[in-house]
């Protein structure tokens, strides 16, 4: 799949055609003074062509300048929990369906941890997050997670995402009861795209999630992945969907297509292609924490430094079964494009 394809019934030009040109700044000066952009202008957002990027990364810099200024977030990604899940998501390789080889263990002990939480802390990460495979946590991993997380935070005072699949209201409360800030539940992909990476539980079953948390007064965290064979039109509705749910922190993976899996050789993304994403996500959310996630290393390559002038987050270290790059790298790419770490709590 490339982005570079057009939409339905021609709507949109290939870049190769001559199209008339996106007043980026005209575009971005409307969204710092409370206007919205349009779907139609999302849409072609992401048909620019690979001249126009760089001003198109200068308008989004506006937008994300007036909201976080120079500074990044930096994430602490600890699985918990590895493989053994019933899902049949066609990405994952911890999916019931994958036959890479990841490791399979139940919910670790707590030593464990604590060990992961005290590397996330003295790697500059703000956000420790905690994630099982799993369609939803049961009883035991419900009261690990309960005992685990208010130590977290009173030793090393890190802010708490945990990412444990589908929720009920009942459990919803319970965890923001024991202290979790946020709870991450990627939508993925647009609603009309969903049936075609998973069959195991629907669209709506990750919306309703979503719904639950943010009742039960903990912040969302949601995204998705780009590069699975979706339509540029399924990206702007996923933009569009997790805005209009107010998610606070968006998530943009880029397909790491690991062999095992349904999706295993895709592998047609740009750099451009992910910067353009990068970029009409700011724009559509202006205010949301917006993060550069897995899939950067292989896909923004050498341009991974110009994704931070739309976003202000990134992973730090490995992420659930593949390596990311080196943390002195990301340390190094942040210091060199004149940005800072937003420091923990501690």
């Amino acid at each position: 799949m490339t982005l570079n394809v057009q939409a339905e019934n021609d709507v949109l030009p290939s870049k190769t055609e001559k199209q008339e040109p996106i007043a980026f700044d005209q575009l971005a000066s409307r969204v710092l003074s409370g206007g919205e952009v349009t779907r139609d202008e999302a849409l072609s957002l992401l048909s620019t062509s690979d001249d126009d990027l760089l001003p198109l990364l200068h308008a989004g810099f506006r937008i994300r300048q007036q909201h976080f200024g120079k500074t990044v977030q930096l994430y602490f990604l600890m699985n918990a929990k590895s493989g053994l899940c019933p899902e049949d998501c066609h990405y994952c390789s911890q999916s019931k369906i994958s036959t890479a080889p990841v490791p399979k263990y139940n919910i670790l002990k707590r030593d464990k941890l604590m060990d992961a939480a005290k590397v996330a802390s003295e790697s500059g990460a703000k956000t420790y997050c905690l994630v099982i495979s799993a369609r939803g946590p049961n009883e035991r991993e419900m009261k690990a997670v309960e005992e685990i997380v208010p130590e977290i935070k009173s030793k090393y005072n890190l802010d708490i995402c945990a990412c444990l699949g589908l929720l009920s209201e009942e459990q919803a409360v319970r965890l923001k009861a024991c202290g979790v800030d946020r709870v991450n539940h990627n939508l993925n992909t647009s609603e009309e795209y969903y049936a075609d990476i998973c069959t195991t539980h629907t669209y709506a079953d990750r919306v309703d999630t979503l719904k639950r948390v943010r009742d039960a007064g903990m912040e969302m965290c949601s995204g998705g992945i780009i590069g699975m064979g979706e339509r540029l039109e399924d990206i702007v509705s996923m933009a569009f969907d997790l805005k209009e749910l107010g998610v606070k922190s968006i998530p943009l993976n880029f397909l790491n297509s690991i062999d095992g899996t349904p999706l295993e050789g895709n592998a047609d993304l740009s750099p451009q292609d992910c910067l353009r994403a990068l970029a009409m996500f700011r724009f559509v959310n202006p205010d949301r924490e917006l993060r550069i996630s897995g899939g950067r290393e292989i896909h923004l390559r050498s341009l991974q430094p110009l994704g931070l002038y739309v976003a202000n987050s990134l992973f730090v270290g490995d992420y659930l079964t593949t390596k990311g790059q080196a943390p002195q790298q990301d340390y190094d790419m942040i210091r060199d494009m004149g940005f800072e770490v937003t420091q923990s709590n501690c």
